[in-house]
């Protein structure tokens, strides 16, 4: 299987002169962890995610180095912090010169280039253009999809909660305090997650476990900064219908 096969096909960009406060707002409106960064010509020259926003002045959370790191570090790397904190435009604060893969990449290849690059995404490319992009989420429903086509005789409710469970862990998205309830393969997620794709990526998982019939979500989405909390959609309309 290839990255073709796979990729989200519909990418959202942004230029080098994108505002950090445009960029941030487009993330959240799309649901979006990351954006690529074209140029007028629509080449590729970066990337840009949510972990580029982590250290800036607005919130307080630049980076801290005392004295002598300063000192050994020297000006140039204390300086290309301040630009990273300070900086208006995407190209500030941007991955530049990504690694990228084509529409032929062998998945094999992807999660090695995941790996060893710490990434979660991928763009695809065709030339200089962007044509996808693949995530971590399109590799769990690639594989939990190739699995369901060998029939599991041991699909019985157990088994089922078990590797609902399994499939979860081991991602970096999985709700706090996850709770799996299955029933006749109808299965019912209880738990806690800070975005909103979470959501998605565990009925995703749970829906790509064989012997699943069909998937609740009760999944309470928290922000961790202001602790507002909301029950699920699911949830909210049963509320409403009684």
């Amino acid at each position: 299987m290839r990255a073709h096969q796979i990729m989200t096909r519909s990418v959202i960009s942004v230029t080098p002169d994108t505002s950090i406060v445009e960029a941030a707002n487009i993330m959240l409106k799309r649901h979006v962890s990351g954006l690529t960064v074209v140029d007028d010509s629509g080449k590729l020259i970066g990337v840009v995610s949510e972990g580029d926003f982590i250290r800036r002045s607005e919130i307080g959370t630049g980076r801290k180095r005392g004295r002598w790191l300063r000192f050994i570090l020297g000006p140039g790397t204390t300086a290309s912090d301040f630009v990273h904190e300070h900086g208006r435009k995407v190209s500030e604060v941007m991955t530049a010169s990504p690694v990228t893969i084509t529409e032929d990449t062998a998945l094999a290849e992807i999660v090695d280039l995941m790996e060893r690059n710490n990434v979660k995404r991928l763009p695809v490319v065709r030339g200089d253009n962007v044509v996808g992009i693949v995530s971590r989420a399109n590799l769990l429903q690639a594989v939990a999809g190739l699995a369901r086509e060998v029939p599991d005789p041991t699909a019985d409710d157990d088994h089922i909660r078990c590797r609902i469970i399994d499939a979860m862990e081991k991602n970096d998205w999985c709700p706090f305090g996850l709770n799996v309830i299955v029933r006749d393969g109808i299965v019912h997620l209880n738990g806690v997650i800070t975005e909103e794709r979470a959501r998605h990526a565990a009925v995703i998982a749970a829906e790509n476990v064989e012997g699943v019939k069909k998937v609740h979500d009760h999944l309470c989405w928290v922000d961790t900064m202001s602790g507002v909390y909301l029950n699920s959609p699911e949830d909210d309309n049963l509320a409403k219908a009684s």
